[in-house]
């Protein structure tokens, strides 16, 4: 027996969150003493997850596996489940995982908890703390079935570095013509950007930039962090940033390192969207903003004046300990 997990892979290189299940999952074997096997698709090189805690990989070479097909991916995780009598399978909270995961609890006869935060509370009963009402309030969950399939919600483990190697075993599948109904045309990507999914540090503005012509401040400030850069709902609505960097509950879920808010208000959907950030700074005109009342840190002022200096202030700092 084993505890699974997908490491999930863009362009053959690991995601973080590959590392971060692997940490988790490190965790749960050593106190059930048992191992943990990693299942990836076309990954350059698996040996890194050993860093983390996993024992084997099982790499996946198929050129039809080139473009994420949810239910092709599926049936991948799920005979690697099979083949290793995995009753444990962990998947992350990312995009193409959040299709995944319900289709391998599906093909598994699992339990499937989303959104965990935390390590089981106890194994026998199962128990899991997740996230509830858009990252309100916690809950308890328990899970009955013997197979379980767990959804880690992004950056709530963290990363712990494992003295071991992973032995890695190729692994082929068995894929039929049903997995493939539907076909990827194309991908469009982002190129030279941090993007949201895989951000640590997000800059986001909102109306109070006044207009399109202003977002030069954004990307300079998102430039010097090292950050992906989004907006909120009215932003998108209007035009000024395309829809794939609207982030909030009705957009794209952030759960970043530090999330800077540049004149957002704060609305109850944008909050609920970004509220797993660790830590989140508002910049703001207006000191009664909701954005305030969930904000680690606020400046009151301009953003047309605070932004740009914390811009400079930042290029200085970096360039005197470069």
């Amino acid at each position: 027996m084993s505890i699974l997990i997908y490491a999930e892979s863009a362009e053959g290189k690991f995601k973080k969150t590959a590392f971060e299940l692997a940490s988790y999952a490190k965790k749960i074997a050593g106190e059930t003493g048992t191992t943990v096997t990693a299942v990836a698709v076309n990954a350059a090189d698996a040996s890194q997850l050993g860093k983390y805690g996993v024992d084997k990989v099982l790499n996946v070479k198929n050129d039809k596996l080139n473009s994420f097909n949810a239910k092709a991916y599926a049936d991948v995780v799920k005979q690697a489940a099979q083949k290793e009598g995995a009753k444990i399978v962990l998947l992350s909270s990312t995009t193409d995982s959040l299709y995944l995961a319900p289709l391998v609890a599906v093909g598994l006869e699992a339990g499937y908890a989303s959104n965990v935060v935390a390590l089981p509370e106890s194994i026998s009963p199962f128990h899991v703390k997740r996230n509830a009402f858009s990252n309100k309030a916690f809950n308890v969950t328990e899970i009955n079935t013997d197979v379980k399939v767990l959804a880690i919600a992004k950056n709530s483990f963290g990363l712990i570095e494992a003295a071991g190697a992973a032995t890695e075993e190729e692994f082929a599948p068995s894929l039929n013509d049903n997995d493939f109904t539907i076909k990827v045309e194309s991908v469009e990507k982002v190129t030279g950007k941090v993007t949201i999914a895989d951000a640590e540090i997000v800059v986001s503005g909102g109306r109070g930039l006044k207009g399109p012509e202003n977002w030069g401040m954004i990307e300079d400030l998102a430039a010097a962090l090292g950050a992906a850069t989004a907006c909120s709902k009215p932003v998108s609505d209007l035009g000024w940033r395309p829809h794939s960097e609207h982030v909030g509950q009705t957009g794209k879920p952030v759960a970043s390192n530090l999330y800077i808010a540049v004149g957002i208000s704060g609305a109850i959907q944008h909050i609920a969207g970004i509220n797993s950030s660790k830590v989140k700074v508002v910049i703001n005109t207006d000191p009664d903003a909701p954005f305030f009342k969930v904000a680690d840190y606020g400046v009151v002022g301009d953003a047309f004046e605070v932004v740009p200096k914390l811009t400079e202030k930042i290029k200085e700092f970096k360039a005197q300990n470069s």
